[in-house]
């Protein structure tokens, strides 16, 4: 894998599957509005994620939206993975940037967790962290190990916590 570029801009990649939702606005609410950049693919069928991504917009300091091919990634923003498509962190020149893949599932999913952090992993590699939330079989954590081998922090929700209902 070829070393990504160096840079000072820190991301954050989350992936999430059944109870997600909850965990995402748990960690999502308390963050400042100058939060690092937040990449985030949640198991959802097609047409549900822009609808959670306005309602995490309205709860947050930071702006969450549904990520759109093509635009630049920017810290105080979350971006969405839309429901039928995977997201992946992609390069233009110094800027990171969003780029969406109709291909074929991934273990299963698409939106699919693997194909986000195995994006991570190659192009931000120590400038992220990767975080994994709530359900997730077992899409995410091939590409969460690239991660932490391209030297990316990595954090796991525990066992016990997956099924507790977050309090505002």
């Amino acid at each position: 894998m070829k070393a990504p570029l160096v840079t000072s801009e820190k991301l954050i990649i989350i992936g999430a599957s059944t109870g997600g939702t909850e965990a995402i606005r748990a960690v999502l609410e308390p963050l400042p509005a100058n939060a690092p950049a937040i990449l985030i693919t949640q198991h959802m069928p097609g047409g549900f994620t822009r609808s959670f991504a306005e309602r995490l917009d309205r709860l947050c300091r930071i702006t969450v939206k549904e990520a759109t091919d093509g635009e630049r990634i920017l810290p105080g923003h979350a971006y969405i993975a839309p429901g039928d498509q995977h997201l992946k962190l992609a390069r233009s020149g110094a800027n990171y940037v969003a780029r969406l893949d109709s291909g074929p599932p991934v273990n299963r999913h698409r939106p699919s967790v693997d194909v986000l952090f195995h994006s991570a992993a190659q192009h931000a590699g120590k400038n992220s962290i990767g975080v994994i939330l709530t359900g997730m079989g077992k899409d995410g954590a091939v590409g969460l190990l690239e991660m932490r081998q391209a030297g990316a922090p990595t954090i796991a929700q525990n066992e016990q916590s997956c099924g507790l209902r977050y309090a505002p």
